[in-house]
């Protein structure tokens, strides 16, 4: 198997029992790091704060599983993780989220003659993310967007 199948496996299997748990998968990184390989899985509760306890089981689970699927032929280290506060934006589900809260946005291409932007998200369809900058409201289509994230105040 190429990379982009193993990672495609590794997002059906591994999302699927995330899915069966009532939690999101929120990232999945498959690569190499020095001469190691590591996979790391980003997991959030839908309605937020995952713990540390069901960090390390899902690490356990999620590596018995691997190991019974012989997906990877290699060693590897697991790695289960909260996404944090400041989790990259990248689904429909993820702006809706944020409704009402503060996020920046980085472009791959201009909107508004820019390629990045920040405003309050004041709603979301299938095709953009409206936010609130400077009294303005801007839509931004989801295919533009490279990366975007929460901006979180410290007050």
């Amino acid at each position: 198997m190429d990379r982009r199948e193993i990672i495609a496996e590794l997002r059906d299997v591994i999302g699927s029992y995330i899915k069966e748990q009532g939690l999101d998968l929120v990232d999945l990184v498959y690569r190499y790091e020095g001469k190691g390989l590591f996979l790391r899985i980003l997991v959030d509760k839908p309605e937020g704060g995952i713990s540390l306890d069901d960090c390390a089981y899902l690490n356990n689970e999620i590596s018995r599983i691997l190991d019974e699927k012989n997906i990877l032929q290699e060693r590897y280290i697991l790695e289960v993780a909260s996404p944090g506060l400041d989790r990259p934006l990248t689904t429909k589900k993820d702006f809706l989220r944020c409704m009402n809260k503060k996020a920046r946005f980085f472009l791959n291409e201009l909107v508004e003659e820019r390629r990045e932007l920040e405003g309050i998200i004041n709603s979301v369809d299938d095709e953009a993310v409206y936010i609130d900058s400077q009294g303005r409201v801007i839509k931004i289509p989801l295919s533009k967007i490279n990366k975007a994230k929460r901006v979180i105040n410290n007050i």
